[in-house]
This record gives C-alpha cells, sequence and structure tokens, in this order.
C-alpha cells in the first residue's frame, strides 16, 4: 500500500505522517515530496522546522524548479518587522494566496513540516477547520502533512487525524534502519483499509517495501500498545493461583441464592414448619376495617 500512495494521492486527500521521536518520519515525507515533483507536480512547503537549505539537501534535478519553499524557518512567530511566513497565517485566505503566486498551471501539493508546530501555537479546531477548507477549496490538490504523535495529547491527534484520507504511523524496528509504516487509508466510498509494511529509505529518498513484519520476524511491539502492569511492583502478592482461583468460584457467598434454595424455599415439601392461627372470640377484628387497631 505505501508504493500505491507514494505514486500519487487522489485529489482532495490529505495524507499525514505520524511520527516519534523513536524514529523521525521526515525522510519519509521527502521521498513524497520527490515522488510529487517526479510526477511535474508543483510542491508547496510550509517549513516550520528546517530550513530550506536542510530540506532540499538531497532532492537534485530539474524537479527542484516546481518545489516553493515558504520560509516559516527563521521567524514563524513574526517578531521581525518583515517575516517570509509566520504561524499566524494559516489560514485559507493567506495559504491561496500563496499557491496562486506561481505559474503552474496544475493544481499544487501542500506539505506542511510539521502540523505539530502550528498545533503548539494555535487551537485545535482552527488548525482543523482550515485543513477541512483547503481540501473542499480547490486551491491545493492534495495535503501532506507531518505529526509528531508524542507531542500531543491523544485527543488532538485523533481530532487532526480524523480528517486525513491516508494515515501513516511509522515506528523502527529492533535491528537496522529500517521501520514499520502502519497504513490506515480510507476510500471516498468510506471503506477503511488497514496494512503494515517494513520499509527504507535509500540516499535518493526511493522507499524499498521489504515485505511485511509477520514475514522478517515477531511482531515489533507498539510502545503505546505495551500497557503497564500496576501490580509489577508491589510487595504483596494479588494474583491467584489455579487451585485459589478454583476454590474462589465453588465458594457460595451468604445471602446469594442459588437454584434450588430458591426452590426449596418457594414450595414447601413434607414436614416443614407452618403457622396456624385461629382466631377466638376476644380478637378485636373488623372485616370492614382490618388496620382499625392501628389508628392512634
Amino acid at each position: 500500500m505505501l508504493p500505491e500512495l507514494l505514486q500519487g494521492i487522489d485529489a482532495g486527500g490529505f495524507l499525514i505522517i505520524q511520527d516519534s521521536a523513536s524514529y523521525s518520519g521526515r525522510h519519509l515525507l521527502k521521498s513524497f515530496i520527490n515522488s510529487a515533483l517526479d510526477r511535474e507536480e508543483a510542491v508547496h512547503v510550509l517549513g516550520f522546522e528546517v530550513s530550506e537549505e536542510e530540506l532540499k539537501d538531497g532532492l537534485k534535478g530539474s524537479p527542484i524548479q516546481r518545489l516553493h519553499f515558504h520560509n516559516a524557518y527563521t521567524d514563524p512567530l513574526g517578531w521581525t518587522d518583515h517575516p517570509a511566513f509566520t504561524v499566524h497565517q494559516f489560514c485559507l485566505e493567506e495559504l491561496t494566496r500563496l499557491v496562486k503566486q506561481t505559474s503552474h498551471p496544475k493544481p499544487a501539493t501542500l506539505v506542511i513540516d510539521s502540523l505539530s508546530w502550528i498545533l503548539r501555537h494555535l487551537s485545535p479546531p482552527d488548525v482543523c477547520k482550515t485543513l477541512q477548507q483547503l481540501r473542499k477549496g480547490g486551491a491545493v490538490r492534495a495535503i501532506i502533512g507531518l505529526l509528531h504523535a508524542d507531542m500531543h495529547q491523544s485527543g488532538t491527534v485523533g481530532s487532526v487525524c480524523h480528517l486525513a484520507t491516508s494515515v501513516i504511523t511509522v515506528v523502527p524496528v529492533l535491528k537496522g534502519d529500517k521501520a514499520v509504516a502502519k497504513i490506515t487509508k480510507r476510500s471516498k466510498s468510506g471503506k477503511v483499509m488497514q496494512d503494515e509494511e517494513i520499509f527504507s529509505i535509500k540516499d535518493d529518498f526511493t522507499v524499498i517495501v521489504q515485505g511485511k513484519p509477520s514475514q522478517l520476524g515477531p511482531k515489533q511491539a507498539d510502545p503505546k500498545e505495551q500497557e503497564t502492569d500496576p501490580t509489577a511492583n508491589l510487595t504483596f502478592n494479588l494474583r491467584l493461583s489455579d487451585t485459589e482461583r478454583e476454590a474462589k468460584e465453588k465458594l457460595a457467598l451468604p445471602f446469594v441464592f442459588s437454584k434450588e434454595k430458591k426452590t426449596a424455599l418457594l414450595h414447601s415439601g413434607p414436614g416443614s414448619g407452618r403457622i396456624l392461627y385461629e382466631p377466638d372470640a376476644n380478637d378485636d377484628y373488623d372485616q370492614e376495617d382490618p388496620d382499625d387497631d392501628l389508628d392512634v
């Protein structure tokens, strides 16, 4: 599925590359940029985290002329008099103006490096609103964003990823320079497809898929999926042995009536006790008012 995404994102698509401190997704981001340039698409990059020289390092050849870098790296908050691009300009009007400054006839691909920088300084609802407007507005053909998932709360990550048509989560493998891409792709019909692939990236940013995690050894454990045992470091034992568990299951708890006990209580058998009472002449009992003796 990873080679399929590299061949092109559908019009109106939104791809998120989700990484963490354990493995950076920037090389995979540059692979998508390189693939878009090879398809003769114009690529606009909002660069918050790396300089233009660092981003273009390794992207050689004539297609680099169609790469437009909007410098939000030197002054992202607008502290100088004439900033090139600031985080506060992340809105539909400003981004549409930036993209239309170029004379390329085809709709461009917008690359955001990174969404985490924007989410640190703008509210998640405003960011999600702008992303949705960009997808529907037609100014850009597709959006590719890098998101550092371990920098945000899970609710923020979930809100942004909910807008995406494809999410690639990259995690490292135990050995070598390979990584696992956990891919979730949503089609226009609403169908959700998921896949996992082990890949590596060459010096020219070509992605080599090397198979499934199950083909190359035990499945890599995701740190987020590893649940800590709250009873691991206690000074006493909270676990039950098989014998103790069996005895617990056989124990009859008080005031819990079994089916047999309920039947015995509701249906008296021979020899069970009964109370027989016959009123005598001195009993003050009124048929019309049986509770008359309770009046005060």
